[in-house]
Order: structure tokens, then sequence, then C-alpha cells
């Protein structure tokens, strides 16, 4: 037995690293930026990076504990246009913008000597301040909305590749420049501008697009998000650090773990109900096979299963947390508004939790009595009708006997396999349920998520369940072998 587990989990690994690189791949082409996303969220909420006050270092303190300023793979087909340095660019439009005019044009270092001029253009902008003596003649509200709009554009031209829009800007800033006469000071600089924008068009090199070239990358992204960096920004996956919420900004695990508990909860609430009720219905069903008793339990929970989980939800909560017919139980959430007491124990918590458990906890169990009592007795039935059964039978012993001792084991095994999937479920728990009940599980905590295009949580989600699927898998195998003797792993 510890052979075939050491064995599953071998082979578990290579689907453990394609889950990884599929829940990687997902999370580096999820649309967005999200270092954009981290600055703004800092500067909504009144943060200051740690780093500098500055938006720039604030974007490449995010580059750097996100993982960004690294290549994305071990190892890139690139062609011989491509710089294997082009992965520095910290903001994500600049770096797409060099790679359409390297796919245009061919000629990496004449789009890098036109890229640092407009670097040069802007910074010569951000430093530029007329003499007092020429602030006197002019406007100085007019000069200051010309200089903000020359900067605007300069900075513009970085993360532009089209030559219609990029000639256009030329045009603007030259206009803008001759509007006063002090702007011949940045002459020189746009001059510059200019011509290594001209030399890049007239110097293309567009067949080295189609040159294949493979670089490796030591460090790189997807080692990171795997393996950490040591401590200084990521502990890595395999240590249970997902990342960082592009919500919150919170770690990942941590949101995990605060909002796993309740999920967890009506989970295992759910399993042992159901199976405590199901299957002990299946087995007398298939033991009373056209009866009365089978006729009826089959119409009813047939009924159940029918019934959508969120049109029950509802139901339930227009009857009986409703103030106009019955009042009995609170309509969301699984505490008080108020929360728990100071000095209340926890029988004294499970005393307050308990009616808002009631409603969630039906709806979360009754559609589970239908499927697993039809699948016990479609088991049981089939395993009633064996010749070992019949030979049972023909000795003489109990019918109770029969069916518990001799038929209940061997149905088990699809009861087994419906049970392998129990696992995932505790991770993603109920999206409906969670989401009608308000309840702080990880359901909710999924919408939320993909509500707000929190993509490191929702690849935390799929990681998880993935893994989860497998250690079901693992688990189920071993339950095979222990209620079924003529089952043996060697």
């Amino acid at each position: 037995m510890l052979k075939y587990i050491f064995k599953r989990i071998l082979i578990f690994i290579p689907t453990l690293i394609v889950i990884t690189l599929l829940g990687f791949v997902i999370s580096v082409n999820a649309p967005g930026d999200p270092v954009e996303r981290m600055v703004s969220a800092a500067q909504s909420g009144g943060e200051v990076s740690t780093q500098s006050a500055n938006l720039l270092e604030q974007k490449i303190f995010w580059r750097k504990k996100l993982g960004l300023d690294l290549p994305v793979f071990y190892v890139s087909l690139t062609s011989v246009s491509r710089p294997d340095t082009l992965y520095k660019i910290y903001d994500k439009s600049e770096k797409e913008a060099l790679d359409r005019l390297i796919a245009m044009y061919g000629n990496w270092p004449q789009i890098q000597d036109y890229y640092h001029t407009t670097g040069t253009f802007y910074n010569a902008l951000l430093a530029f301040a007329p003499d007092s003596n020429q602030l006197k003649t002019y406007d100085k509200s007019k000069i200051s909305d010309v200089i903000n709009q020359l900067r605007y554009q300069s900075l513009s031209l970085r993360s532009t590749y089209l030559d219609n829009v990029i000639s256009s800007k030329f045009n603007t800033i030259g206009a803008l420049l001759s509007s006063y006469p002090f702007f011949s000071k940045l002459q020189p600089q746009f001059e510059s501008l200019k011509n290594n924008y001209t030399t890049v068009k007239t110097t293309t090199s567009g067949w080295k697009n189609y040159i294949p070239r493979l670089a490796f990358y030591r460090h790189n992204q997807y080692q990171q998000w795997l393996f950490g960096d040591g401590g200084k920004f990521s502990r890595g996956l395999l240590h249970g650090d997902f990342g960082t919420s592009y919500v919150t900004k919170q770690p990942i695990s941590d949101v995990i773990w605060s909002k796993i508990g309740w999920t967890l909860f009506f989970s295992v609430l759910s399993i042992v109900f159901a199976y405590i009720v199901s299957i002990p219905i299946g087995v007398k069903a298939a033991a009373k096979k056209g009866s009365r008793f089978d006729k009826f339990s089959s119409l009813i929970l047939f009924m159940l299963y029918s019934m959508p989980s969120f049109w029950l939800a509802t139901l339930l909560l227009m009857t009986f947390a409703n103030p106009d017919v019955f009042h009995w139980l609170p309509a969301s959430g699984v505490k008080p508004a108020t929360g728990y007491p100071d000095t209340i124990g926890f029988f004294g918590k499970v005393k307050l939790s308990l009616p808002y458990i009631i409603l969630p906890a039906i709806c979360y169990i009754y559609s589970s009595f239908a499927f697993l009592s039809r699948i016990m007795r479609v088991s049981m039935i089939e395993t009633v009708g064996q010749d070992y059964i019949r030979t049972a039978r023909a000795k003489g012993l109990p019918e109770n006997k029969v069916i518990w001792k001799h038929a209940f084991r061997n149905s088990l095994l699809p009861i087994i396999t419906v049970f392998a999937n129990v696992f995932p479920a505790a991770i993603g728990g109920s999206v409906i349920i969670e989401s009608i009940f308000t309840i702080p599980g990880m359901g909710s905590e999924a919408v939320f998520a993909i509500y707000n295009n929190n993509y490191p949580m929702i690849i935390a989600i799929l990681t998880l369940t993935g893994f989860l699927t497998l250690v079901g898998y693992l688990f189920a195998d071993l339950l095979y072998a222990i209620v079924d003797p003529r089952i043996s792993y060697k």
C-alpha cells in the first residue's frame, strides 16, 4: 500500500506542474496592468510606498514586489530583432509600444535610441523653467498650461507606436514650442527626437523578425512565483504564498485562511448529514425495490433534487426571514452584526450563530439527499443481484445481515467516487448560497475576486482546487481497498 501511495504521489507531480503552469500563464496574460492597479489603490487609499512618494519609484517598487522586473520563464523563443532585456521596462504600455515598433521595423538599436531620446526630452521638460524676466511679459497661467501639455504629449510618445499618431504628436509639440520664444532652448532636443524617429523608419530591418532565437533565463517570474525570492518579497507558491491581493493588498494566503473556516464548516456539515441520511434511504429503497417506500422516497427526493438552490434559498428567506410572513430567522450573515461579546465562550458563540446557520445549511444539504440516495440505490440493486448474495440468502441468513454485511460494503464504490469531489468543493464553496446568505466564505470571495479582476485570488483558488482534486482521487483509491477486499494495490 505504501509503495502504491508513493507511486501515485510521483504521478501527481507532473499534474501539479501543469496546474501551476496553467495558473501562471493565466496570471501573466490577464488583462490590465497589476502595477497600475497597485499604485492606483495606494493613491486612492492615501497610502505612500515605503520606498518613495514619487510615482515612478512606486511603480518600480511594485514591479519588484510582484516579480515583474524578471523575464517570464526559463526559456523564451524570440527573434534576433528583440533584445533579451525588454522585460526591464517598468511601464507595461511602453513595453507594448516597443514590441510593436520592433515588429514593424525590426531595428532595435535605432528604436532604443529613439526611446531614450523621448526620455531625455521629457526630463528636459520637467526641468524647464522660464526666466523670471520672461514671465513678466507673458501670462503665467498660460505658460504653465503649455508646459503641462508639452509634458503630457512627450510622455505619451513613449507608449505610442502608430506612425500617424506619432507624427500628429510631433506637430502638436512643435506648435506648442513655437508659441513662446523662450521654448527655443528645448528645440535641439526636439529636433534630435524627430531625427531619431526618422532614422527608425528609414533603416528598417524587418527580416530580423523572422530569424528565431532562444533566450535562457536563470531567474524568472515563474521561478519566483513558485519558489519565492528568499523571503524578500515572496516565499513562493510551494510555501503557501499565493501573492498579493490587487484589491486589499493583503497576502492572498491570509485572505484564504480568514475565509475558509465557514466554507469548511458548511461543507463538512452538509457531507455528514447528507451521507448519514442518504445512505440508509438508498439501501432501504434497494432492499424494498418497488415498494411504497421506494416509490415515495424516489418522488420526494426527485422533487428536492429538481429545486435549484438559488430558488430554494430565496423561498426560505421570503418565508422564514420575512417580517411580513415568519420573521423567525435572520436573513444573512453567520453571526450578529455587532459581533460576539468579548466575554462569551465557545458554546455561547454556537448558540448565537445557530439561527444564522439553519437556512444556508438546509440549502447546502437538501440536493445531496436525492443524488447520493439514488446512487446508493442503483449500486445496491446491482449488488443484490449478484450470485454470492443469492447464496447467502439460500443459506438462510437474515435479510438485514445479507444487506448490511455482504451487500453494503461492495455497494459503496460509487459513493466513494462521489466523495472524492468533496475536497475541491471545500475550497470553492457554494458561490450561489454564500452570495445569497452573505456568508464570508470562499464562494463569496471567489465572486468578489471575479468582479474586481483580482487575478491572484482567482489563480490561488484554481491551484488549490486542482491540488485537492488530486488528493481526493488518492483518498478515494485508498477507500476502495478498505471497503472492497478484492481490490489490492501491489
